[in-house]
């Protein structure tokens, strides 16, 4: 009996399906209810890979696959047999000098099933991070705003980012504000108006600088003769223009002080506002000019956009809603009712400034902090699709915005805890220690008994086509091919396939599946790498016997996967239809695989492999993923993206958040996320993924009030008190964005972020003397909801 170890094949493979052995029909497949599917994490940091192959994959000629592990190969007639398509290939002659049986390449040894190329591809040069701010927030939003930024306090943004790195600052009001970095002798800006749309070339002309390759040296260069363009007005700088780069984007090393200088000075929007109106916030017009300057200056180089936001935009292109405070923000009900009177437009708006930045290999990154929307409903497109980060908060001074703006520029550490050292210039430096890549590509390929439905996640269709695309659309489909844009190690996209061999034509018994995934990514330091990942696995040909099926069941997977679908199909319907397919799906999914008599709803059993699974869709069911009460747009937009960007792991904690149960009588154990958890003696911590919460039972908070951790006879309850914190410390050293840590009591207002994520198996409702904190509620709880599970699923 083969037992599946789905964490080791991650581990090894980043890659964990649904199903690890697949019916081998079409008709099967729909049967088993979960999408065959997978999640990939192209990215994933693996310390037992060999070293990055200085040299070009070889390809198959018929299919393009990439030479890997499962290719049969002909040792004396030097020729290897491509698994996907059956084709036979010649290898390249320094290959053919060398191969042997005992002296095989990396990619031919079987436990290397992933490796990743570094290609001879011409580098490019460093990357660019050009710095957009609010300057419509409060003073001290914006003081709290500068500091992170500012490299006096040593472990702030400048200085993590590499000294070549190249870097821009540009602000934003009422007009937009481009600061010449490269101009010592005093600050100089120049200003855009904030109702007025402007293309690249524009840009170029208003700033007098020149597309990048126009200059002495490219558009990487700087400290040459200004030239002058025929037929094009001069623009600001009057009449010459320069790139750029040494202008308006500078390395670290140099800009620094005239970085610090601008944002000593910089001050609120000096603009009027009356007490009838809102701030005029031009954000739409700021992130076009900062687009149009990386692509003047960085066309097809890994540059980043990093927007710092206060509150909406209401003026100009991409503005949410107008200055006046009589027109409300758009809620749910606006937008249900096609109520909101700028959503369209500045949706379209973001589109377009997406699709320039997606050819330009740059990424865009918000960070919003505001107690209001700001939009990011609309603008989440922009993040998505480039391969951006998302935080959201509540103010810039609170960690969850500083230190996850640090963790962006987190650079790797040695299996010793240690620093890796700098690499030398030509293998990019300490950019390329930057856990980031950009302008990234994913490519599926399937061998010939299936084929790609479509994927989910941080990516866009590139629209290639071929024989191994399915009709079946999920997601972005009717392609196998994708932009991810810029990716980091936690970048995760869920592949869903679909079955396409005809029942008629039953596969031999030996017959396996293929797969390749196969990534290419611009390095930080420029640096072009390709990651080819190969898998293969088993069919199964018995309807009648669904053990191999079960056993090769990953519930946590499935899980996932059918959370991503679900949060994907309530961009185009309504939540109320995405619950009842939810439903159907788990009913039909319990009716295929439970144990049960029929019309004995009290026969039902579930395996091992599956019993979690209606959890998870309980938990679904009740997330903020679906529910929208108590969350504007922005939130639920916030939350859903990035539900569909992250691994297995933490989505799972998204779905079903952990708690653990902390008393006097043992070491911390894992408790039930139910409402009879909560006791007056025990200490629980929550971990939801957004939030991390430490919970005092009515005693504890008691006994803590009074000071009893404070008398050394007490040391013991000090203790306990002290060992969520450090572990609540330990979840959030490696989770970006960075969780909002919050310690509560029990029956006090912020202990209803425990309280609404807890199974309501006590409410008011309750007479049965149950222990555990009654919620107020109507919801059913879980045993209700696996009663009707289990008579639904047995009922003839």
């Amino acid at each position: 009996m083969e037992v599946w170890d789905v964490l080791g094949a991650e581990e090894r493979d980043a890659v964990r399906f649904s199903w690890n052995v697949w019916p081998s029909s079409r008709l099967e497949a729909t049967r088993i209810v979960v999408p065959v599917g997978c999640l990939y994490t192209p990215m994933k940091s693996r310390h037992d890979a060999p070293p990055p192959l200085a040299y070009d994959p070889i390809r198959c000629n018929g299919c393009g696959a990439i030479l890997n592990p499962y290719a049969q190969v002909d040792f004396m007639s030097k020729l290897w047999t491509c698994p996907f398509c059956m084709q036979r290939n010649h290898f390249p002659p320094h290959y053919a000098e060398n191969i042997s049986e005992s002296n095989l390449p990396y990619e031919l040894i079987a436990q290397f099933t992933t490796v990743e190329y570094e290609l001879t591809t011409p580098p490019h040069g460093p990357p660019a991070f050009v710095f957009c701010i609010d300057t419509c927030v409060s003073e001290d939003e914006l003081d709290e705003l500068k500091d992170s930024l500012q490299q006096a306090r040593g472990w702030m943004t400048l200085s993590l980012l590499p000294e070549e790195a190249l870097v821009g600052l540009i602000t934003f009001g009422t007009n937009v504000m481009v600061h010449e970095l490269g101009f010592a002798d005093c600050p100089k800006s120049y200003v855009f108006r904030g109702a007025k749309e402007y293309t690249a070339v524009k840009v170029q002309q208003l700033l007098g600088i020149l597309p990048a390759g126009r200059g002495a040296g490219g558009g990487a260069t700087y400290g040459h003769q200004p030239q002058q363009l025929a037929g094009v007005p001069g623009g600001a700088a009057g009449g010459a223009r320069d790139p750029a780069v040494g202008r308006f984007l500078m390395p670290v090393a140099d800009a620094s002080f005239q970085f610090e200088t601008v944002l000593d000075d910089l001050q609120r929007d000096a603009w009027p506002v009356p007490s009838d109106q809102r701030v005029a916030r031009c954000t739409g017009v700021a992130l076009q000019v900062a687009l149009g300057l990386l692509e003047s200056a960085c066309p097809r180089q890994g540059s980043r956009v990093m927007l710092f936001v206060g509150g909406p935009p209401t003026v100009g292109p991409g503005m949410m809603v107008g200055r006046s405070k009589d027109e409300t923000i758009r809620s749910h009900t606006d937008l249900q009712k096609n109520n909101a009177p700028h959503f369209k437009a500045a949706c379209k708006f973001y589109e377009g400034l997406t699709d320039k930045a997606m050819q330009n290999c740059h990424v865009v990154d918000i960070f919003a902090c505001s107690l209001d929307q700001i939009g990011l409903l609309e603008m989440r497109v922009c993040v998505e699709k480039t391969g951006g980060q998302m935080v959201l908060g509540d103010s810039f001074g609170q960690s969850v915005f500083k230190e996850s703006l640090a963790r962006l520029f987190r650079k790797p550490t040695g299996e010793d805890g240690q620093s890796v050292p700098v690499p030398p210039p030509e293998q990019g430096g300490g950019a390329a220690l930057l856990q980031m890549g950009f302008g990234a590509s994913l490519e599926v390929l399937t061998s010939r008994e299936f084929k790609v439905a479509g994927a989910i996640g941080p990516c866009s269709s590139l629209g290639k086509k071929n024989a191994n695309v399915a009709e079946t659309e999920i997601g972005q489909g009717g392609t196998y091919a994708w932009s991810l844009g810029g990716i980091t190690p936690a970048t995760t996209v869920a592949v869903y396939f679909e079955v396409t061999n005809n029942q008629s034509e039953p596969l031999p018994q030996h017959k396996r599946r293929f797969l390749q995934f196969v990534t290419q990514y611009q390095q930080a330091g420029g640096r072009f790498r390709l990651r080819a990942t190969t898998v293969c696995g088993g069919w199964h040909s018995d309807p009648n016997d669904l053990g191999p099926l079960v056993r090769g069941y990953d519930q946590q997977a499935a899980a996932v996967l059918m959370a991503r679908i679900a949060v994907h199909r309530t961009e185009t319907e309504e939540v109320a239809d995405i619950m009842r397919w939810l439903d159907r799906s788990l009913i039909r999914l319990c009716a295929k695989f439970a144990q049960y008599t029929k019309d004995k709803p009290e026969s039902f059993r579930l395996a091992s492999e599956f019993s979690m699974y209606p959890q998870y869709m309980f938990h679904l069911r009740r997330s903020q993923f679906l529910q929208l009460f108590n969350s504007s747009p922005d939130e639920a937009s916030y939350y859903r993206g990035i539900l569909c960007r992250e691994n297995v792991a933490s989505s799972l904690v998204m779905l079903q958040p952990s708690l653990l149960s902390y008393s006097f009588q043992g070491p911390p154990v894992p408790a039930m996320l139910d409402a009879a958890s909560v006791r007056p003696d025990t200490i629980l911590l929550l971990d939801t993924f957004f939030h991390v919460v430490i919970f005092h039972g009515e005693t504890i908070g008691a006994w803590r009030e009074q000071g009893y951790q404070d008398l050394e006879e007490h040391a013991a309850f000090r203790q306990l008190l002290e060992a969520p914190q450090a572990d609540a410390q330990i979840i959030m050293q490696s989770r970006c964005p960075v969780p909002r840590y919050i310690v509560c009591d029990q029956h006090k207002s912020e202990a209803r972020f425990l309280i609404s994520k807890l199974n309501p198996s006590v409410t008011h409702n309750t007479t049965d003397g149950s222990q555990g904190q009654a919620i107020f509620t109507d919801d059913v709880s879980l045993r209700v909801f696996m009663e009707h599970l289990m008579k639904l699923s047995t009922q003839s």
